[in-house]
């Protein structure tokens, strides 16, 4: 291997420090996805005539179930020994700053969160849970490139030896060969995922039925996880031993109900964007 041709990759995951208090690429990453989300989803709103007022309860709820999520995801699925195993491995789950976020987790978390906001505001506003993941999947899929960046920058996540030109050699980590940098590689799969949706939203809306957006995300979403997980090095020790890693297996699941939707989807051929009644009277008319 020519070592001159790799990425030397020693950038420090703190951006600044305001005394104790450390500001990382990864937090303002992650910020940075919820806060693109919410214009993302005032464009929805406006071109659909949902109310603007459901943006704030909105990004509290994404928010908050995300984070809850992707924490006991991570907790429950990779080191259940660990923080179920004593009270200070317990009371770490409480205290997410010390690392540790599962995006399977985030998923659920995700979906949890929806169902609520969709019971709670749906009805009044028009909206079915399934028009509410359409499009949170598309605000999704450029949250997860940010938040796959964020990982490159605390030089996490990252994949086996490569003798390609772009592997990175993560010297915070004490590595000495180049190593698959599989969070770009995820980063660019959501962002190019996000571009297809969204030109799609924009552009045939009008031919798009409900449940097509977010069975696509989560087809192309956990698909390209499940492939890119072949060349990531284990989260954890007992995954050493396993065909498929825990990722592979969390993905499955998603994978088989995004192509259950695509084909309820299809069949059922009920428009993506909202019908309000108003407009539904006027075209009975």
């Amino acid at each position: 291997m020519i070592e001159y041709l790799f990425i030397h990759w020693h950038v420090d995951p703190v951006l600044f420090s305001i005394g104790r208090l450390d500001i990382r690429w990864y937090s303002l990453l992650f910020i940075a996805g919820f806060i693109l989300g919410w214009y993302i989803f005032r464009w929805f709103f406006r071109r659909e005539g949902v109310s603007e007022t459901l943006l704030d309860p909105l990004l509290y709820t994404l928010l908050i179930a995300t984070i809850v999520g992707s924490r006991l995801g991570h907790c429950l699925f990779y080191q259940p020994d660990y923080y179920l195993g004593s009270w200070q491995g317990f009371l770490e789950i409480f205290q997410p700053w010390k690392g540790g976020l599962a995006s399977h987790g985030g998923a659920i978390g995700l979906l949890l969160g929806m169902w609520w906001f969709t019971n709670h505001y749906g009805k009044k506003h028009h909206f079915d849970f399934l028009w509410i993941m359409d499009h949170l999947c598309i605000a999704v899929a450029f949250a997860g490139c940010f938040i796959r960046l964020g990982n490159l920058f605390n030089s996490e996540i990252y994949g086996d030896v490569t003798s390609l030109p772009w592997g990175i050699i993560f010297d915070r980590n004490s590595e000495t060969e180049p190593k698959h940098p599989t969070q770009l590689y995820e980063a660019l799969s959501y962002l190019i995922l996000g571009i297809i949706m969204i030109l799609l939203y924009r552009d045939r809306l009008d031919k798009t039925y409900r449940g097509f957006f977010f069975g696509l995300f989560l087809v192309g979403c956990f698909g390209m996880r499940f492939i890119i997980e072949f060349i990531k090095e284990p989260q954890v020790g007992f995954e050493q031993n396993m065909a498929l890693d825990m990722g592979q297996l969390l993905s499955i699941p998603f994978i088989m109900t995004g192509i259950a939707l695509l084909v309820w989807s299809h069949k059922t051929k009920k428009p993506a964007a909202i019908e309000h009644p108003a407009s539904s009277s006027k075209k009975k008319s």
